[in-house]
């Protein structure tokens, strides 16, 4: 990766989730006046697992406010002109989203010194409600105060533009966990040698719907059931294995696995199933030139899984798993070409140096003018 940017880089963060954390220093070694980041706490409630350690990007700890819950829900972090003062950067990347109310005052820091601040987001869907005009203007008022906007997908650049934003001031990012794979390319025969085998990776709770997993797999004839792999651990896990021995006796729990620990699964998987939201795995399966199956959910893993590499299915939907599952395990041949393009995909498209190139990219443009 060649990119940099000469300035120093400000990033304001609600929270800091752990699998941000190799982006952040990636991005900081792109930046050559160096990238300082503050964020929060997050909810209890909200079950994220947080990082205050970063190996190359300096980072300030501050306090969230939560207020209020739900659709109401609102956030303000204090500390935040003491560390713009402190840290005095060249360019801001704020997350795009109104209700953080001390985004506001940050964004003003930065534009009474004429410096550049990006906003970074999912997306503007549609608003529901007989409010839905007025919010849809307050919506736009807010981002038209950046200088630019960066967001995961093809989905959320529609949506800003739609919403009435300049669309060459939209920047597409797509959403990385991981970056370009090292290693060659793991071939497979265009057969099953076995049972096919399915795989998931990832925490065992209830967003991940592992119970439509399980019971779509017992729907499918008996010559087409796979051998189920289910690696990782967490507050379902009891739950899914009562189930399990229910639905789908052969399920098997390998518990929570990482590193080189989980490197014979992907080996030994046919198809990476992931039938609810959250999952970091997915790019790493790609990576093991794997096909996947997804369930839909705010766009950004549009880019990421298309037809040519996988399969997005309606959120919990057991049908439509189950009739997934039948259409994938049906042709092997097919799978193992899907399974090269979705090793293409990780390899070309979406790894964490083409998502710093890009805000190399904006950050560069910005600075030009």
């Amino acid at each position: 990766m060649s990119a940099k940017y000469a300035g120093k880089l400000g990033v304001l963060q609600r929270v800091l989730p752990t699998y941000r954390a190799p982006f952040f220093d990636m991005l900081a070694e792109a930046c050559q006046g160096g990238l300082s980041m503050c964020a929060g706490q997050p909810r209890l409630s909200e079950g994220i697992k947080i990082t205050r350690e970063l190996k190359v990007a300096n980072f300030t700890p501050v306090h969230n406010i939560h207020l209020l819950g739900g659709s109401l829900y609102l956030c303000w972090q204090t500390g935040l002109s003491g560390w713009l003062a402190a840290q005095n950067p060249d360019a801001l990347i704020v997350e795009a989203n109104p209700r953080y109310l001390s985004t506001l005052p940050a964004l003003r820091w930065m534009k009474t010194r004429s410096r550049p601040v990006i906003g970074w987001g999912l997306g503007s869907p549609p608003l529901p409600g007989p409010m839905a005009d007025m919010r849809r203007s307050g919506r736009l008022d807010f981002v038209h105060q950046f200088d630019a906007l960066l967001t995961y997908s093809q989905r959320g650049a529609a949506e800003y533009k739609e919403l009435g934003y300049p669309a060459e001031r939209i920047f597409v990012a797509p959403n990385a966990v991981a970056p370009r794979p090292q290693h060659m390319i793991q071939e497979r025969p265009p057969f099953f040698k076995d049972r096919p085998c399915l795989l998931f990776v990832g925490r065992l709770q209830h967003r991940k719907r592992l119970d439509l997993l399980l019971r779509a797999c017992a729907s499918l004839p008996a010559e087409m059931q796979p051998r189920l792999v289910l690696v990782g651990d967490g507050p379902e896990r009891q739950a899914l294995e009562l189930l399990a021995s229910q639905v789908y006796p052969s399920a098997e729990f390998a518990g929570s696995r990482h590193g080189p620990d989980l490197m014979p699964f992907f080996a030994e998987a046919d198809l990476f199933v992931l039938p609810g939201t959250g999952g970091l795995a997915v790019q790493e399966a790609m990576s093991h030139a794997l096909p996947v199956i997804v369930a839909q959910g705010d766009g950004t893993q549009d880019d990421l899984v298309r037809p040519a590499n996988g399969w997005q299915i309606p959120a919990n939907d057991e049908n439509a798993l189950g009739a997934t599952l039948r259409l994938a395990l049906s042709d092997a041949a097919c799978l193992r070409s899907m399974g090269l393009e979705s090793y293409r995909i990780v390899s070309e498209e979406i790894n964490l140096e083409r998502m710093v190139e890009v805000f190399v990219e904006v950050l560069d443009q910005l600075g030009e003018k």
